[in-house]
């Protein structure tokens, strides 16, 4: 197969979504793979750098997408990019079509097979393609908290852990899956007194266990957000509604009992944000303020720490990759009930649940376009 690689467009977006190993390992399993010119340049990778292991450089990205079979992007393809992509060309990349009615639009309009990296699932029910990414965001959440909590950058200029003599910040995480758990280890370590909430309570008692003594995980609930969001200088929205859109968590409402300078961080925003009041900014933009309240919700969060988090997809990716490459998507898809889960549009029809429900769509089982 021939297998394009795209170069980023999305606004501050360094990330490429195959490293010059993944490449290697693509070409030594006799795929031609197209690289884009300069596509990894952000992530510190040149063009030579996929020569040398044997890929081809193109100039442009229409010719990628006149080329190959399948085409990779880190981020959802852009508006510019819609009416380059062929009926039955596979697109394999992070879509979050739950929160894009103009971009599941243009994927069904296109005949494209559309498979999201966010909705493949492991054997073990993992989200290993997205995980890597919540593991990066996570982390930067944290980064990204301490900053906008200085006074110079608008927030209430509190230190996350304090000093001696003085209280640390209070942090209120919601969600404690991959991305929430990472986030409040962060702070944790940071020294802030944190809320972990999720509405697992076999998650919370595990959570119990493992997370430092400066973390309480709580049982979530619209009264106890109510409740914890008056105390909190930082607010991390990692919510996760599988392949749909996050629940609007903290209300408009809430945001006029919080203190003047608190900072939301909303990492669900791929997924149309937990908060009422988000709304998707960029690294370039990547803060307003709504009732006093700091609001960073930037849309491609590790797109900032490329060098980690190309690597990190990659590892990730490249093996599903492989797969598709070497067998074709019917029979990858026909075999592999987790790559079938990452089958969101397919020649025209939307074989995702949670997209459909989003905008109205009707719905089409996956099985039914295997055959």
């Amino acid at each position: 197969m021939i297998v394009g690689i795209l170069k980023e467009i999305k606004v501050a977006e360094n990330r490429v979504c195959m490293t010059p190993a993944g490449a290697e390992i693509m070409c030594k399993n006799d795929h031609v793979v197209l690289v884009e010119t300069q596509a990894g340049v952000g992530s510190g990778f040149s063009d030579a750098d996929y020569v040398a292991v044997g890929a081809e450089i193109v100039a442009t990205a229409e010719e990628i997408y006149c080329r190959a079979g399948m085409v990779m992007h880190v981020k959802e393809p852009q508006p510019s990019e819609y009416s380059l992509i062929r009926a039955g060309q596979i697109v394999f990349t992070y879509f979050h079509f739950a929160a894009g009615e103009e971009l599941t639009r243009a994927m069904i309009a296109s005949g494209a097979v559309c498979i999201a990296y966010e909705t493949i699932v492991g054997a073990d029910g993992s989200l290993p393609l997205l995980t890597p990414m919540s593991e990066v965001a996570g982390r930067m959440a944290a980064q990204e908290a301490a900053k906008y909590a200085e006074r110079t950058q608008g927030g209430r200029g509190i230190l996350l852990g304090g000093v001696p003599g003085v209280q640390p910040a209070t942090v209120l995480v919601l969600g404690g899956g991959t991305v929430g758990t990472h986030a409040a280890q962060m702070v944790c370590g940071l020294g802030a007194k944190v809320y972990l909430l999720d509405t697992n309570l076999e998650r919370l008692r595990y959570l119990a266990e493992v997370m430092p003594k400066n973390c309480f995980p709580i049982m979530s609930s619209p009264a106890t957000i109510r409740e914890l969001v008056q105390e909190a200088d930082v607010v991390i929205g990692a919510v996760l509604l599988h392949g749909a859109k996050a629940p609007k968590l903290v209300t408009r409402e809430m945001l006029k009992t919080m203190k003047p300078g608190a900072v939301l961080v909303d990492v669900a925003i791929d997924q149309g944000g937990c908060f009422e009041t988000s709304k998707a900014t960029t690294h370039s933009e990547p803060t307003y303020v709504v009732d006093g309240v700091v609001h960073y919700c930037v849309a491609n969060m590790p797109g900032a720490v490329p060098l980690t988090s190309t690597a990190a997809l990659t590892n990730a990716t490249l093996p599903y990759a492989v797969k598709i490459a070497d067998q074709g998507w019917q029979k990858i898809a026909r075999d592999n009930a987790g790559v079938k889960a990452g089958l969101n549009i397919v020649c025209g029809k939307v074989t995702y649940a949670g997209v459909a429900e989003a905008f109205g769509l009707e719905y089409t089982p996956v099985e039914d376009v295997l055959g």
